[in-house]
């Protein structure tokens, strides 16, 4: 392929227009801000993107849920992707971690409204499930994207730490008006303080621990088990 069929060939990628669930939710999030995560706006982004009804309902089978799921599915993957062009290697795991939760944020700052409409939506008792489901997705991928591969104990210990941080720093984030969200990155480094100082706590009570005897040694030093009790009747 010669260099000008080449360009031709990438600025044509670049026009291709876009997958239809993806133009749906292009044409659904500047709607959401005003009227939610409804079948309406559902609906009209599909007539928007001139997705039929048949495609929309095989694209989002459970309707507005489904739509949430691709937003956060969108922003999971955006996260990703502007990770894997950022120098990771040189920052510790912290830094690496306040860096990707940063990153996430900013993907969904266009939408901010929309996203603060999404997290309401899936409080409802009815879409916690869901709720839970994408909030795990979200760690998993920031874990993933900084580098981690742990498959251990660890592995599931990071993530539910992780899911605390990330979804507390969210909704703080939701209410964050100040300059540059100062008041959120604050209040990220706090939280991430605090994990470290847990985590630095549980090393230092392993640390202890490894020193001091087992139970068996503990109660008979050479079989490993515990000694009988003396029967005052018998002498046995």
């Amino acid at each position: 392929m010669t260099g000008v069929s080449a360009k031709k060939t990438r600025r044509r990628a670049r026009r291709a227009p876009p997958a239809p669930k993806d133009a749906v939710l292009a044409d659904a999030l500047p709607l959401v801000p005003f009227e939610g995560f409804t079948e309406r706006v559902l609906q009209q982004a599909a007539s928007e993107a001139g997705v039929s009804r048949d495609l929309l309902a095989r694209l989002f089978p459970d309707g507005p849920l489904s739509l949430v799921e691709a937003f956060s599915d969108y922003a999971d993957a955006e996260m990703r992707r502007q990770l894997g062009r950022a120098k990771l290697s040189d920052l510790k795991v912290r830094e690496r971690i306040v860096m990707a939760v940063r990153t996430r944020l900013a993907v969904l700052r266009p939408h901010k409204e929309a996203a603060r409409r999404a997290a309401a939506f899936l409080t409802l008792p009815p879409h916690a499930a869901t709720g839970l489901k994408l909030l795990y997705r979200t760690v998993d991928e920031i874990w993933r994207g900084i580098g981690d591969t742990s498959t251990d104990f660890n592995f599931y210990t990071k993530r539910a730490i992780l899911a605390g941080v990330y979804s507390a720093t969210l909704l703080r984030w939701f209410s964050d008006q100040s300059d540059g969200e100062e008041v959120t990155e604050a209040f990220l480094q706090r939280r991430i303080d605090e994990v470290m100082r847990f985590e630095k706590f549980k090393a230092k009570i392993r640390e202890r621990a490894s020193g001091l005897p087992s139970l068996s040694e503990i109660f008979n030093p050479g079989s490993g088990a515990p000694p009988r009790r003396r029967s005052r009747a018998t002498g046995a």
